[in-house]
């Protein structure tokens, strides 16, 4: 039997990655909406407080979860290509348990140091706050694995419905309701609430999407009682997904130590200015996921039957959608910072300077594709590891040494210094050891549009008609519209011509030659 056509397969991701982009797209601006709430509806103090209490839940989420979303996705795609589908649930019941009952001990854990975690973030305040969150957080942490079994299937549905729109909706209502009565003591509880509801959704998607899947055959290979399920579902998947965790945890300790280590070393208001910074650009965050999620089962699948062409073009495909989803929100935004900056209200204006910051990084980022996840897919959870622990050591250490005298921008440009290094070395170590890079004529294509259409045509308007809001729409509407018609044009040249065709069935993959004892990985 024969692997799935690539052009059907890049289709799939092209389809995948569409969807997940609606959802980005909605995400962002409930996120963004969700922090303006918050910004005007609370004090400067108060929001720092909840943004801090936040930053430690979600670092003690990604520690609780161990991985098992990047690993349930990996182990699913490999053994439903390699044809041994059967082993999916023993996958799945193996990940899932371990992962529950360490979320609920960090919950304990972090319910009962509270008061001791608020202090070290600076924030006395956050104690009840991060009780509340303690409550919910093995809630958040099932949802992530649930939800990448999902994705696991090429199903983005529910992670659009419930991830990207659903609970950040509700939060938005909730966390609004609440500042409506002038105080703040439920503005906790309604940040976290949706969380419950969102992990029962997901735990009946899951269900519906596995009924749906077409029902394995067991080879005959996998007869031995116990030998193959033993080696997928404990030693291979544990030594991939735990490596993984702490990349995870590295991974957002970037993302999010920052705010911490400001609110500890400078307090909680400039803690909230670092965090509407940060919240605008949730954006171009939410559309690297997007492309991510859809990629990811793919390059899982490519790279288990060693068709190391196709998972060079889907990099170099998918990083070329990076910078085309990414770079017309982040010009803007970094030409226009403190227009922007200006919507959370007054105080907000002066973190120009780290907007800028952010948003050339993030751009950078973009450009440089996702080397971290394909790393990560050629089963080397470990290097990857490694990566992510000499950034996060570079974002600490550069907020300690700047963030006392320089505030935000002191940890923008020690964010800034790590998502380079992080983005820089799996890159040399994906072209040295597999040939594989992201560059190529589409990301050329790609990044020439959006730097003429989201580039010059903004800082035109800017020099013409100033920083005002009229400005930045004339800028957005005659950038956006001539880059819609550059984008039909270059479709087929980016890749994009599969997201006009009529979608196919991505339920079933067709297994390649081998058994399931072919079900191995390499952890370096």
């Amino acid at each position: 039997m024969t692997a799935p056509q690539p052009g059907a397969g890049l289709r799939r991701v092209a389809r995948g990655g569409a969807l997940n982009m609606a959802g980005a797209v909605a995400g962002a601006a409930l996120n963004t909406v969700l922090v303006v709430v918050v910004t005007r509806g609370f004090s400067p103090e108060t929001a720092g407080v909840l943004f801090a209490a936040t930053s430690v839940y979600f670092i003690a989420a990604a520690v609780a979860n161990l991985g098992t979303a990047t690993g349930v996705v990996y182990f699913v795609a490999r053994v439903r290509a390699l044809g041994a589908g059967h082993l999916v649930p023993v996958v799945l019941r193996r990940a899932c348990g371990p992962v529950a009952a360490v979320a609920v001990a960090a919950g304990a854990a972090l319910w009962v140091g509270a008061a001791d975690v608020a202090r070290f973030a600076g924030a006395e305040g956050a104690a009840d706050y991060v009780r509340v969150l303690a409550v919910v957080l093995p809630f958040a942490v099932v949802t992530d694995t649930l939800l990448a079994a999902t994705r696991a299937f090429h199903d983005m549905r529910p992670t659009v419905a419930l991830e990207k729109v659903g609970r950040p909706l509700a939060q938005v209502g909730l966390v609004a309701a609440v500042a409506a009565t002038g105080g703040a003591g439920l503005l906790a509880a309604a940040w976290a609430g949706p969380y419950l509801p969102a992990a029962l959704l997901a735990l009946f998607w899951l269900r519906r999407v596995l009924r749906a899947a077409p029902p394995a055959e067991v080879p005959e290979a996998a007869a031995p009682p116990g030998g193959v399920e033993r080696e997928v579902a404990a030693r291979a998947f544990w030594a991939f997904t735990l490596p993984r965790s702490a990349s995870t945890v590295a991974q957002l300790g970037i993302q999010r130590g920052g705010i911490v280590l400001v609110a500890a070393l400078r307090g909680a208001a400039d803690a909230a200015v670092l965090t509407a910074a940060s919240r605008l650009l949730v954006v171009g965050q939410f559309a690297g996921q997007a492309v991510q999620h859809a990629a990811q089962p793919r390059l899982a699948e490519l790279l288990a039957v060693g068709d190391r062409e196709g998972a060079a073009d889907l990099y170099r495909t998918a990083t070329a959608w990076l910078v085309c989803l990414t770079w017309p929100v982040l010009l803007p935004a970094a030409l226009y910072a403190p227009l922007v900056m200006g919507v959370f209200g007054d105080g907000y204006s002066g973190g120009a300077g780290v907007l800028v910051v952010l948003a050339l990084t993030q751009m950078a980022g973009a450009a440089l594709g996702m080397g971290d996840l394909v790393l990560t897919m050629t089963g080397r959870s470990r290097a990857a590891l490694g990566n992510n622990v000499a950034a996060l050591a570079v974002n600490v250490a550069g907020c300690v040494a700047l963030v006392p005298a320089l505030g935000a921008e002191g940890a923008a440009a020690a964010w800034a210094g790590a998502v380079l290094l992080r983005n820089l070395l799996p890159l040399a170590q994906l072209a040295r050891g597999y040939g594989l890079h992201p560059f190529g004529r589409r990301w050329l294509l790609a990044a020439g549009a959006c730097l003429g259409w989201f580039g010059a045509v903004p800082a035109a308007a800017l020099a013409v008609l100033g920083p005002g809001a009229w400005s930045l729409a004339a800028a957005l509407a005659a950038g956006g519209a001539g880059y819609a018609v550059t984008l039909w044009r270059l479709r087929g040249a980016l890749g994009l011509a599969g997201l006009l065709r009529r979608r196919g069935s991505a339920a079933a993959v067709p297994p390649v030659s081998g058994t399931s004892r072919d079900i191995t990985v390499r952890n370096r």
